[in-house]
Formats: structure tokens, C-alpha cells, sequence
């Protein structure tokens, strides 16, 4: 068994790559070292290589697991097999879910994705394909009038928006404010109630 594998070595792992996330969004990538990060997460930097063979592989392990959670979800909306516009509804919610949880993620991804080793850059953007591949076909369902280009303006148009809660300070509960994220969303991609 791994060190990754067993319980300890999973919440250690965890740990990291939190610490990865909140000091990057802080500091900025080449800003941070290792030994920052063991800190922060409490463990010496040598231990971080029983996990993670660098730096780089730190901040690609914190972009898949967000990414593939994401696609993880949406899988799961589609697998529901409900009418098109229910389902278009649940990746709407699962997506403004996982905004709210991971508004820091979301700022270190922007800020820093192009920090990325070429091939793992390649590798997360595939997944984020796959992603937004799951909703074109099933906003193609809805709207099957609407063009390609239609389709894709709408979808990455509905990203922006709710991915830009990483961009302000939310005002009012977060209840409120995924009500209106849902609203604007369902108006984007011409939801009707």
C-alpha cells in the first residue's frame, strides 16, 4: 500500500494540496516554495515527496481533482435521465455547487493555469472539454434550433458567470446568491420555468 492510499496518507495529501491552493491565491505560483507548503500543511517539505514529485505536481493535482469532480457531477446530471431542461438544470446547480465551495481554486486556475507543464495543461484542458462537451449535447437537446456557435456562446457565456464569484466578494447568503446565479444561468441558456 501507498502512502497516498492509506487514510493518513490521503488527509496528508489533502492537506497539501488545500495549502497549495490557499497560498498560491495569497502569493502567486513561483512565490510559494515547497517548503511553504509542507508548512502550511504541517508536514516537513521532504514528506511532500512521498506525494507529490514537485511543485508543478502539486498544482496539476489540485486542477484535476477540481476539474474531474466537475465532470464527475455532470456525468451524474446526465445520468439521471430526465427531460433535457431538468438535467440542464442540474448542471447548472452542480456547477454553481461547486463555484461557491471553490471560489479560491477557481481565482488560483486563472491566475495560474498557464503555469501548467505543457502536457499536463493539455491534459486538464481535455477534461474541461469533456466537460463542457456533456453540456453542448444536452443544451443541443433543449435548443435544437440553435447553432453550434449559439450553443457554445451560451455554455462557456454561463461559465464566466457563475465561475466569476471567484472575482468579488458575495454579498447576502450563499443560498441567495445561487438563487441568482441559477436565474441569470437559466436566462442565458433560455430556460423557461
Amino acid at each position: 500500500m501507498t502512502t497516498a492510499a492509506t487514510a493518513r496518507g490521503q488527509r496528508t495529501r489533502d492537506s497539501l494540496l488545500a495549502a497549495t491552493v490557499d497560498l498560491v491565491a495569497l502569493r502567486g505560483f513561483h512565490a510559494v516554495g515547497i517548503a511553504d507548503i509542507g508548512a502550511a500543511a504541517g508536514v516537513s517539505g521532504a514528506a511532500i515527496y512521498r506525494h507529490f514529485t514537485n511543485k508543478d505536481a502539486l498544482l496539476v493535482a489540485v486542477f484535476e481533482s477540481v476539474v474531474g469532480d466537475l465532470l464527475e457531477g455532470a456525468r451524474a446530471a446526465v445520468d439521471q435521465r430526465a427531460a433535457p431542461s431538468e438535467v440542464l438544470r442540474a448542471l447548472i446547480d452542480a456547477h454553481i455547487e461547486f463555484a461557491l465551495a471553490n471560489r479560491t481554486v477557481i481565482k488560483v486556475y486563472d491566475q495560474e493555469a498557464h503555469n501548467l507543464p505543457a502536457a499536463d495543461r493539455t491534459r486538464v484542458r481535455r477534461q474541461q472539454r469533456s466537460y463542457a462537451n456533456l453540456w453542448f449535447q444536452i443544451v443541443e437537446l433543449v435548443h435544437p434550433d440553435w447553432s453550434d456557435s449559439d450553443t457554445a456562446a451560451a455554455v462557456h457565456g454561463v461559465f464566466g458567470l457563475i465561475n466569476s464569484v471567484a472575482d468579488y466578494r458575495i454579498r447576502g447568503t450563499t443560498f441567495e446568491h445561487a438563487a441568482r446565479l441559477r436565474a441569470m444561468a437559466e436566462s442565458a441558456l433560455a430556460l423557461s420555468r
